[in-house]
């Protein structure tokens, strides 16, 4: 049996850009995989099976779709047997599912015995969804045109978080739609990130990640969807609100949300505070390393 751990991810910075002629927005994010994780184990089978605690039927599920998508890529139409074991959740701007995705592909292509290439594995993750071809860069990479132009950057300190998601989901259709018409009622100019700001702005980020400046970090990182999905979900702000209240030294909506994370010195800050958030979701975690 192969198994294959899919780590979580979150943004330190997500600036949505211009609307595409293929009906996405272009992005420029940089986005960081963490110590949460899903995790994937693969037998061979006769036939393709998905099993997983999820509501979701197997066949609407990222996985199943990876596989049949890695089949018609490769004409190859053998089976497997995949036990899929959530830890990640379910809409919370985490990308459990494109990692998910992502490390079915790998897996796949070890068990089927494919040998294809990272970057063939990488076009087939693209057709399943925006995020899927980061997992294939991490730990830490920037994310452009939709999210799948990617620039690895190597990255030597560990971060420790505390995410928090309350119980409500974030579609991130919805998320993109509500920017959309707020800044369609602005004219649209304004309200655009402005591509050279952020460009700069994700350099700075970079360089203080890679020195550990938190300070620097803290007036650097956003998030061009808080506003939109704070305005339907209070309490989101209300959770960036204790996060700083408990210490953290910075906090910041994850993705299109529902997670918020805060930065902390060490882990035993954060398991303290972490026992503020019950009943909520709550995962103290590290940020990878190259």
């Amino acid at each position: 049996m192969l198994t294959i751990k899919a780590p979580a991810k979150i943004n330190w910075t997500l600036s949505v850009l211009d609307k595409r002629a293929d009906g996405y927005h272009n992005i420029r994010s940089l986005m960081h995989c963490i110590t949460l994780c899903d995790t994937l184990s693969f037998s061979p089978a006769d036939t393709l099976e998905l099993i997983t605690g999820m509501e979701l039927p197997p066949e609407q599920n990222l996985v199943f779709k990876a596989a049949r998508s890695l089949q018609q890529f490769t004409g190859c139409t053998r089976g497997a047997r995949i036990v899929l074991n959530k830890e990640i959740p379910w809409g919370a701007g985490l990308g459990g599912g494109s990692s998910d995705a992502a490390s079915a592909l790998r897996g796949l292509n070890t068990l089927w015995g494919l040998r294809l290439s990272e970057e063939e594995l990488k076009m087939v993750g693209g057709t399943l969804g925006s995020d899927v071809p980061f997992f294939f860069d991490g730990p830490l990479a920037l994310a452009e045109g939709r999210g799948e132009v990617l620039t690895p950057l190597a990255i030597e300190i560990p971060y420790t978080l505390l995410l928090v998601k309350p119980p409500v989901s974030v579609a991130t259709a919805w998320a993109y739609g509500a920017l959309s018409a707020r800044r369609s009622s602005f004219a649209g100019r304004r309200e655009l990130t402005n591509k050279g700001n952020s460009d700069n702005n994700i350099q700075l980020i970079y360089e203080a990640l890679k020195v550990g400046d938190r300070t620097r970090l803290k007036a650097l990182i956003r998030n061009d969807f808080e506003d939109e999905v704070i305005g339907r979900y209070p309490v989101i702000g209300a959770l960036k609100g204790q996060l700083l209240a408990c210490g953290a030294g910075l906090a910041l909506m994850s993705g299109s949300g529902s997670t918020v994370f805060g930065l902390f010195e060490n882990r035993e800050q954060a398991v303290a505070a972490s026992h503020q958030f019950a009943p909520y979701f709550c995962r103290v975690v590290e940020t990878l390393t190259s």
